[in-house]
């Protein structure tokens, strides 16, 4: 009999091309009236924003699209000053991760006193945040359904979590179409991270079978269609399944947690600016292969969900095979394969290593890890090759 406990989704979904347009309904049924429309430029860039705005009407509304790659709590404070302006009742993120992220801070902000730095940890919020709406135009953090939001600490160069039920967006849209404007380069860092939160999911010491459930078809569909949605972006069919390669990535993890690379790459962002996909795309392999020791059954699943050729190969070599897949795949789309590339260097090793310890994802992680063990994987990311330091 399998024992998991519970599997949470306080997430209302809603999936397929031109679900977008449902927005308008939902704020006539919630007799919403004054709302804050959270982005970046990039996505003003686009035009897309303006399918958000046609279905506002004459309600009154205001656009902060400040929101920067790795959003910091000044971000968040800047976001939250907008919103009191126009005493908004609820939130509405259209963009990536870092979108929603600082939506569901401004969210929390909204009916708690006090910084988002505050309420970092589980269930540290003691009043229900504003009402989020959630449109994600990437296929690739999943923030539309997680319960989590990731901030950094300007001063402390730290990434820090706040966590916990009530901080999920009520809805999420998640529409297909919104994906097409994605440019090839985000399109591949958003994409890997997606695969990277199917992978430590399905891996995580917490896993479960629905949750391995979803992550292995959220490896299917990832590994079968990145490639495609990169290199030819108007290619609508690669494109659905990787928004829902994504989605089901995030249904998965918000249940299980994730793992060392996690755990790593957000000092790498917070230090170094690192974008946070390429930074998971850097250090899975070697994750991957320092992790292939313990649960080389796993990993070998993982490598036949890549569709890899398995005949003749035994357990080990199975294990071995995803690690080169993901690998190969990283290489194809063409992301940077080593940390120094964004002069990551060996010089902040022990505050990176302490901070990335702190991390509740290692405690989940697949295999017991050290601090000796984090240098050493940081080192083979960085690729041996030192620069000077930012």
């Amino acid at each position: 009999m399998n024992q998991f406990g519970s599997f949470k989704n306080p997430t209302q979904i809603t999936y397929g091309s031109g679900v977008i347009q449902q927005l308008r309904s939902i704020i006539e049924d919630q007799d919403f009236k004054n709302i804050l429309i959270i982005t970046d430029q990039g996505i003003r860039k686009t035009g897309l924003i303006e399918r958000v705005i046609s279905q506002i009407g004459n309600l009154n509304y205001a656009i902060f699209d400040e929101t920067q790659p790795n959003p910091t709590v000044t971000n968040c404070e800047d976001a939250l000053r907008t919103l009191k302006q126009i005493h908004a009742d609820v939130v509405v993120a259209m963009g990536g991760g870092s979108s929603i992220d600082v939506a569901k801070a401004v969210c929390a902000l909204a009916t708690n006193e006090g910084s988002i730095i505050d309420y970092e940890g589980i269930d540290k919020c003691p009043n229900d945040p504003l009402p989020l709406i959630a449109i994600p135009t990437t296929a690739g953090t999943a923030s539309e359904v997680t319960t989590f939001t990731v901030i950094t600490d300007e001063e402390r160069q730290y990434k820090l979590t706040v966590g916990g039920i009530k901080l999920a967006p009520k809805w999420a849209l998640v529409d297909p179409e919104v994906t097409k404007t994605l440019p090839p380069h985000i399109t591949a860092s958003t994409g890997l991270d997606a695969l990277v939160h199917a992978v430590e999911s399905y891996t995580s010491k917490m896993a479960n079978p629905i949750s391995k459930a979803l992550a292995r078809e959220s490896i299917r569909k990832i590994s079968s269609n990145l490639r495609q949605a990169v290199y030819s972006g108007d290619n609508m069919v690669a494109r659905d399944h990787m928004i829902m390669g994504s989605l089901l990535a995030g249904l998965a993890f918000n249940n299980t947690r994730l793992g060392n690379c996690h755990a790593l790459s957000h000092p790498v962002s917070a230090i170094y600016g690192v974008p946070h996909g390429v930074a998971n795309s850097i250090l899975i392999p070697h994750v991957m292969k320092f992790n292939s020791y313990a649960v080389p059954e796993l990993f070998s699943d993982i490598a036949e969900d890549m569709g890899e050729n398995l005949d003749g190969l035994s357990l080990m070599e199975r294990a071995e095979t995803a690690v080169n897949a993901v690998k190969r795949l990283s290489e194809d789309i063409g992301i940077p394969t080593t940390l120094s590339d964004f002069n990551v260097d060996e010089s902040r090793l022990d505050q990176m290593t302490r901070d990335a310890l702190l991390s509740g994802n290692i405690a989940v992680n697949p295999r017991t890890t050290t601090y000796e063990d984090v240098i050493e994987l940081y080192k083979k990311s960085i690729g041996g090759v030192k620069v000077e330091a930012i």
